[in-house]
């Protein structure tokens, strides 16, 4: 429907203009359930566009919102890459006196972000962890084509043009394989995390590109997937070994740091055995014996980059769309030097 106005939407809400007016400028004297009946009607009618371009003028709330995964089983704020990321928003966000809100998204709930631009709840939006699915690639272009200031973190889907702060996750992997390849290594499995985030995708072709740069055999049985976690990087490594291989890249520490433990308990010793490399340097990456070999990623500085962006959007009153990719470096430790 176009050319929706004030009153189609106060008709079929069954309400008067004045209280669509007042729904849409946060009045406090609007019940809820009166709020929620006008704010549906209003995106049936596809009512938005004007009104949300006058709130983000306005600036109401003073909030930036930064969605998160809800992962029932782990705890988020231990995860090094959510960490980081969150400490370099939190720096940029208190220098320009503005709140944090954390904003936790269900796997099974693809979150509709512009609700919370409608509800004066959130100025910007932040998004991290997202997942290559239609429903999200639908809720963030709902936000794209109401130039409402939002921007992706360690992700990005390459038939959008939504703005993103990335790392160069391919050159990484390059990167690893390269040393790998000058350490004699000649048959390197690839324990990756699960497709639908692009950082995945994008470690995956760097390995397949730099595989075939150094002539290494590139075969299927040599690529394998865990979810991230450690458990799951334990539990692939004997399947792993059954190939024979002289190197174990992972796409993070977590999951090497899996790896590492079952190899302990098989007496495999990476760094004389087998090399094994992570990716993150994590902290932990750095308690760990032997000190493990891995990908440094500026998450924190992304973080930074991505929270300087939306403020700048704010601060213009003006959606201005960009995609910026930082270096990633690999720290070479003692689990890749063979001896």
């Amino acid at each position: 429907m176009s050319n929706v106005t004030r009153k189609d939407v106060a008709k079929i809400a069954e309400v008067s203009e004045a209280t669509v007016s007042r729904v849409f400028s946060n009045h406090h004297s609007v019940k809820a359930e009166t709020k929620e009946r006008v704010l549906k009607v209003a995106s049936q009618l596809n009512y938005y566009p004007n009104v949300l371009a006058q709130n983000f003028a306005k600036r109401k709330s003073g909030n930036i919102g930064v969605v998160l995964p809800y992962i029932p089983s782990a705890n988020v704020f231990s995860n090094y890459f959510f960490a980081e990321v969150l400490q370099g928003i939190g720096e940029v966000t208190e220098k320009n006196h503005y709140n944090m809100v954390l904003l936790f998204q269900h796997e099974s709930n693809p979150m509709d972000y512009e609700q919370y631009f409608l509800r004066h709840e959130i100025d910007a939006c932040l998004i991290l962890g997202a997942k290559h699915r239609e429903e999200e690639i639908r809720n963030l272009e709902k936000l794209h084509k109401r130039n409402l200031p939002f921007c992706m973190v360690n992700q990005h889907f390459s038939s959008q043009e939504f703005s993103e702060v990335d790392a160069n996750h391919e050159d990484g992997s390059h990167q690893v394989i390269q040393h790998l390849y000058e350490q004699g290594c000649k048959k390197i499995a690839f324990l990756n995390g699960p497709l639908v985030f692009s950082n995945s995708s994008d470690r995956l072709a760097g390995y397949k590109k730099a595989c075939k740069e150094w002539g290494l055999p590139l075969l299927e049985e040599f690529i394998h997937y865990g979810d991230y976690s450690r458990t799951s990087g334990y539990q692939k490594t004997d399947s792993i070994l059954t190939l024979d291989m002289d190197a174990i890249y992972c796409a993070n520490d977590r999951m090497a740091i899996g790896v590492m433990r079952r190899l302990e308990e098989l007496e495999i010793q990476p760094g004389k055995d087998i090399a094994l490399v992570g990716y993150d340097y994590s902290d932990l990456s750095r308690l760990v014996t032997p000190t493990l070999t891995s990908v440094e990623v500026p998450f924190r500085e992304m973080g930074k980059h991505a929270a300087e962006k939306v403020l700048n959007d704010i601060a213009h009153s003006k959606v201005e769309y960009k995609q910026v990719k930082l270096a990633t470096k690999l720290i070479i430790n003692e689990s890749s030097l063979l001896v």
